[in-house]
C-alpha cells in the first residue's frame, strides 16, 4: 500500500475540508451545506413543488463523479424542474489512492458548473464493502409554477420525439470496460464511442427543459435496458402502445459499431444521453424545429396509441429486454450473442429531423 493511499473509514477531515472547498461559495438559499460535523442540508425552497432523485453509479470506473451528477440531473429535468442542489455519498475501496477521491470530486464540481447545480452534502468513506469507486447522487429541483410533467401523462395521438442519438453511454461504457474484446475495431471508431459521453455528451437537461417548454406533456430519460426499455416503461406507465418507426431512431454510430463487435444489441444498451418526449401532434414539428435550431439531434421516432406494448411500423413487437447489454457483456460467465435487431434501409427522414449520425441497428 502506498503512503498516499487510504485507510478504511471516513477521509481525513484536513482532506475532505480541502476537497469540499473547491465548490466554492454556496447559494443564498443554502442554510447549511456540506460541512465536516454536519449531518443534514437546510436549504429554503420559494413556494413551489420539490422534485428529487437518486441513482447510482456502479458501472463505469472512469468518470464516476460526472455520470452521478449527470444521471440524477437528468431524472430531476424530465419533471419539468431544474436541477439546483445535488448530494453525493461517495464510496471508495481501501487502498484507493487519495488522488482518485480528487478526481471523483473534480468531476462531480465540473459537471455541477455546467448544469448550474450546487453540492449541498453527502458522506464520502473509504469501506472494503466496495471493490472499485461508487458514487450514490442525489439531485433536488424545484418547480416554482406549473405542473410536474411525469412519464405516464402520454395520451393516445401524441408523437414520440428522440432528442440525441442513443446509446452514448452504453457505447462509452463499453469502449473503456471491453476494449480488449475490440480487435476488430479501429482506434479511432472506439475513442469516438468513448468521447460520446462528452461529445454529443449524456447530459439532457437543457433540451428537456426546453422540450418541457415547447408542450412536451412526457418527459423519459431511457437508461438501463437502452432505448427498447425506455420506450417500454414510456408506454406501460402511460397505459398505451407505441409504436415506432426503426428508420427513424437516431443512433451514435461509433457506439452502435462498440455494440456489434461485441454481439450487443443497441436497442437494449444503456442509452442515457437520449431524451423521449411526447407532445401533441400539432406542437412536434416546431419543437423538433426549435430543438434541432439550438444544436440538438431529433427525430420524430413514433406515435402513442390506444393498446399497450411497443410495436414497429410493420406491426413487429420491440421485445423488452431482459436486462442491460452492458451488464451481460460485461459478466464474465455472459458470451456475446447476435443482435436482435440487424440493420435495415433507410427510409426518407423525417421533416425537421437531423439526420446527421443516423444509422439503423
Amino acid at each position: 500500500m502506498s503512503d498516499d493511499s487510504l485507510l478504511p473509514g471516513k477521509l481525513p477531515h484536513g482532506q475532505l475540508a480541502c476537497l469540499l472547498g473547491q465548490f466554492g461559495r454556496l447559494p443564498a438559499e443554502i442554510r447549511v451545506g456540506p460541512e465536516i460535523g454536519e449531518d443534514a442540508a437546510v436549504i429554503d425552497i420559494p413556494g413551489g413543488v420539490l422534485v428529487t432523485a437518486t441513482d447510482p453509479v456502479t458501472l463505469a470506473s472512469a468518470d464516476v463523479g460526472e455520470l452521478a451528477v449527470i444521471v440524477n440531473a437528468n431524472d430531476v429535468a424530465v419533471t419539468g424542474a431544474r436541477p439546483r442542489w445535488f448530494l453525493a455519498t461517495v464510496l471508495v475501496p481501501s487502498g484507493t489512492a487519495a488522488a482518485v477521491v480528487g478526481e471523483i470530486f473534480a468531476s462531480m464540481k465540473e459537471a455541477l458548473d455546467r448544469i448550474g447545480a450546487s453540492l449541498v452534502g453527502g458522506h464520502t468513506e473509504v469501506t472494503e464493502a466496495v471493490t472499485a469507486p461508487v458514487v450514490v447522487g442525489h439531485m433536488l429541483g424545484v418547480i416554482e409554477s406549473g405542473s410536474p410533467i411525469a412519464t405516464k401523462h402520454t395520451r393516445p395521438g401524441d408523437r414520440i420525439l428522440q432528442v440525441g442519438p442513443a446509446p452514448l453511454e452504453g457505447g462509452a461504457v463499453l469502449a473503456h470496460e471491453a476494449v480488449e474484446l475490440l480487435d476488430s475495431l479501429d482506434p479511432i471508431t472506439i475513442e469516438r464511442a468513448r468521447a460520446g459521453r462528452h461529445r454529443p455528451g449524456l447530459s439532457i437537461v437543457e433540451p428537456t427543459l426546453i422540450a418541457a417548454n415547447l408542450g412536451a406533456h412526457s418527459l423519459h430519460d431511457p437508461t438501463e435496458g437502452g432505448l427498447a426499455a425506455g420506450l417500454h416503461e414510456m408506454a406501460r406507465a402511460a397505459g398505451v402502445r407505441l409504436r415506432i418507426d426503426r428508420a427513424a431512431v437516431a443512433w451514435y454510430e461509433p457506439a452502435v459499431q462498440v455494440c456489434r463487435a461485441l454481439g450487443a444489441d443497441p436497442w437494449a444498451t444503456l442509452a442515457s444521453g437520449t431524451l423521449l418526449a411526447a407532445l401533441p401532434p400539432s406542437d412536434t414539428n416546431d419543437a423538433a424545429a426549435e430543438l434541432a435550431s439550438q444544436g440538438y439531434q431529433t427525430s420524430i421516432i413514433g406515435r402513442a396509441e390506444r393498446g399497450s406494448g411497443l410495436l414497429d411500423e410493420e406491426g413487429k413487437p420491440i421485445h423488452l429486454p431482459v436486462r442491460d447489454e452492458v451488464v451481460r457483456i460485461l459478466s464474465s460467465s455472459s458470451p456475446p450473442c447476435t443482435p436482435a435487431s440487424k440493420p435495415e434501409a433507410q427510409r426518407t427522414p423525417t421533416p425537421l429531423a437531423d439526420t446527421s449520425g443516423r444509422s439503423s441497428p
